[in-house]
């Protein structure tokens, strides 16, 4: 097992290389379902937070209200892999809304981007299509492609709460 210090920057690194995760919730019936999303992730030396600019669905609001943890799959073709597990928040509020908008607005490429791309957001991050949702990890595995060559240089991390 390693521990989150080992484990955040891996999963950071190769997130924000490969950019888009597969995003699975579970409905009240107990019925996964998956969309492709775009998180952020930030890593401040103790605590990783996920943030996802996406639109507050009655579908998803109603799957995080029954079961409020999420899964976030990336994979790319190298197969390198990383799973994420968490807790994930609603933030409809202006003053996140707005931080959201403009840390991705102002993040470096490629996980930045300027929101006012989605059609839905034009009007800002004020807009009723915008929400920010927060991931707080309980769980990560970093697997890159080059670990399953059993090289003891390259780790595969697992870490959880």
């Amino acid at each position: 097992m390693s521990t989150l210090a080992e484990t955040a920057p891996a999963f950071v690194e190769l997130a924000h290389r490969i950019v888009w995760g597969s995003v699975a919730t579970v409905d009240a019936d107990g019925r996964p379902w998956s969309r492709i999303l775009h998180p952020i992730w930030l890593w401040d030396g103790s605590d990783l937070v996920g943030w996802i600019a996406t639109g507050p669905t009655p579908i998803k609001r109603a799957h995080l209200a029954a079961h409020p943890d999420v899964a976030i799959t990336y994979w790319d073709p190298g197969q390198d892999t990383a799973t994420v597990q968490g807790r994930a928040e609603w933030h409809t509020d202006d003053d996140t809304c707005a931080w959201l908008w403009n840390h991705l607005k102002h993040a470096p490429a490629p996980v930045g981007y300027d929101p006012a791309i989605i059609p839905p957001w034009s009007d800002g991050p004020a807009s009723p299509a915008f929400a920010a949702l927060k991931v707080t990890p309980w769980r990560i595995r970093v697997q890159p492609a080059a670990a399953m060559t059993g090289d003891p240089d390259v780790p595969i991390h697992l870490w959880s709460a």
